[in-house]
């Protein structure tokens, strides 16, 4: 029988907001079991830029990262946002190691294709690897990666959050019974986006297709569900979308993704 594994995305405006951050990192804090935190900061980063007079670009929500933005993105992902969650991890005695994906080889990456737009130094994942994430772990570690990866070659790149979550959650199903969280400032997908009480509490791949076809399920959800999706079709054992409390034993009011 596999171990259970808690492996926790976390972004939205909660990164940006101390108290909600605290509060979160005590919830993660006490979740029992081996588990990874995986987090962004793209707001942060914004704001790094724009004190430093470095400007954003931003097209259908997704970040260019061109050079000047990469080193910016480096500085805040990396340093500023991973520092201050694993202090704070460890202030909660959870035992949390920093990590971007060069570090010990995790997540390696390559160049996102130009297709239209160029996109910089974004890139896609290109393999997980497990065994050393699976050492951390073995060793007490509870891992924090940033949304930053490498080529292997020296060069690093910006690659969505989500996207390493589900990746890391896939290539640790091999080994664990994992449960990826997809954690935000939203109870969970909403029926109603001007009702934060309208939590849909189950969402299929039939239910997904109605809810896409009514347009209820747009912008920058439908790359987050496709990432659900995708994790549990490689066999994640459960995926689930929802704000801090969703990590509380008791929860029953954030969405659960099936198949």
């Amino acid at each position: 029988m596999k171990k259970k594994l808690s492996l926790v995305k976390i972004g939205g405006n909660v990164m940006e907001s101390k108290n909600e951050l605290a509060k979160f990192l005590q919830l993660f804090s006490e979740l029992q079991g081996p588990k990874i935190l995986v987090h962004g900061g793209g707001k942060l980063a914004t704001e790094l830029g724009v004190k430093l007079g470095v400007e954003a670009q931003m097209v259908g929500g997704r970040r260019i990262t061109d050079a000047q933005n990469l080193e910016i993105i480096t500085m805040v992902y990396g340093g500023l946002a991973n520092k201050n969650i694993v202090a704070q991890l460890q202030a909660s005695h959870c035992n949390a190691i920093g990590l971007s994906g060069a570090d010990a080889n995790t997540i390696k990456a390559y160049k996102r294709p130009v297709r239209e737009i160029d996109f910089g130094f974004v890139g896609d994942v290109e393999s997980v690897n497990t065994k050393n994430i699976e050492r951390l772990l073995q060793g007490g570690f509870t891992p924090v990666f940033c949304a930053i990866t490498h080529d292997g070659n020296g060069q690093l790149f910006n690659t969505n959050a989500d996207t390493i979550a589900s990746e890391i959650a896939i290539g640790m199903s091999e080994m664990y019974e994992t449960t990826l969280y997809y954690c935000f400032e939203k109870k969970g997908v909403l029926l109603n986006i001007t009702d934060k009480d309208s939590v849909i509490k189950n969402i299929d791949s039939n239910s997904y297709q109605d809810l896409l076809h009514k347009k209820i399920i747009a912008d920058g959800m439908l790359p987050k569900l496709e990432n659900c999706f995708y994790a549990l079709q490689k066999n994640v054992n459960k995926v689930c979308i929802g704000d801090i409390s969703m990590l509380r034993p008791a929860s029953t009011v954030y969405t659960t993704i099936t198949l």
